[in-house]
């Protein structure tokens, strides 16, 4: 891609970056042959999106290489911050872009798991379904950090 023609990219992509409300959602980060690099959710779409735009960001290395990518992004407001959770690991799984080497390969569900055969019952985060004397809940179909605020 030329400079000329990524300027101009640039510019197109700030004045889309303010029609995007700050609403949740979630977000898709597309190539010049539109394919998608990355997929991410957010709180507010507009801040997060212009967060990688600025040139104050501080983003790291690979975070540099891949805006310096991207040609386009879609982006869809869900109604809450689940629904962007959820939206997110699906099109994860549909897209597996470059970028989401976290989530791209996860193959089985996290489980929360409530231990009964202790005085003080405590949780525990578990990658398989075993019986065990103890409850077990499916969070999600995908790798979740249960210390994310998210989920307090």
């Amino acid at each position: 891609m030329s400079k000329e023609h990524k300027h101009s990219n640039i510019r197109e992509m700030q004045k889309k970056l303010a029609s995007v409300p700050a609403k949740p959602g979630v977000y898709l980060f597309q190539d010049e042959f539109h394919k998608v690099l990355y997929v991410g959710k957010a709180k507010a779409l507009r801040n997060r999106l212009r967060s990688y735009f600025q040139k104050s960001s501080g983003l790291d290395p690979r975070k540099s290489a891949m805006v310096a990518s991207v040609s386009d992004f879609e982006f869809t407001v869900t109604g809450n911050e689940l629904e962007a959770l959820v939206l997110e690991a699906n099109l994860i799984k549909q897209h597996r872009p470059r970028y989401n080497v976290l989530l791209r390969d996860d193959k089985s569900y996290p489980y929360l798991k409530l231990t009964l055969n202790e005085k003080w019952p405590v949780f525990l985060l578990y990658d398989e379904y075993r019986k065990t004397g103890t409850i077990l809940w499916s969070l999600c179909p995908f790798r979740c950090n249960v210390a994310d605020p998210f989920f307090h």
